[in-house]
């Protein structure tokens, strides 16, 4: 046996109210307080922090992973790209793949004031009603500019 957990650990409503008894002392001795921690083979106790932030926060409610299953390569999506030295924008494959994009497809650029439209060309013309708010946020800025 190489390492056992000393108690069953806290969560939900109880690991709450624990906390908040607890809150003068120190997070870790909290966190073992709570059942966080493990004993190793050698008898050394270890808080186990991780797991013990991940109950509070799902005690909360605040969900701790994203849909899809992580797969251990990369970082988790940003949503934000920014401007290279050579002027160019790279999305990246994990936004191209999870709209289902080929190597190939096309798309019309759209130039707002403060935004950039990709629409994609396809025999099927889904997205006119983008292209008219496109238009649309292109004429206000325009009559901003005038005053």
């Amino acid at each position: 046996m190489s390492t056992e957990t000393a108690t069953q650990p806290l969560t939900g409503k109880a690991l709450l109210q624990k906390v908040k008894e607890l809150s003068n002392l120190p997070r870790r001795e909290r966190a073992k307080a709570c059942g966080y921690y493990t004993v190793t083979k050698n008898h050394q106790t270890r808080v186990n922090l991780t797991d013990f932030y991940d109950a509070l926060l799902a005690a909360r409610g605040i969900p701790l992973s994203p849909e899809g299953p992580k797969d251990g390569r990369g970082r988790e999506p940003t949503y934000r790209v920014s401007v290279h030295k050579n002027g160019q924008i790279v999305i990246g494959a994990t936004y191209t793949e999870a709209m289902g994009l080929k190597s190939g497809d096309e798309f019309e650029i759209k130039l707002g004031y403060k935004h950039i439209h990709l629409i994609q060309l396809d025999s099927d013309k889904s997205g006119s009603a983008d292209e008219d708010d496109s238009d649309l946020d292109e004429d206000e800025d325009e009559d901003e500019d005038e005053d």
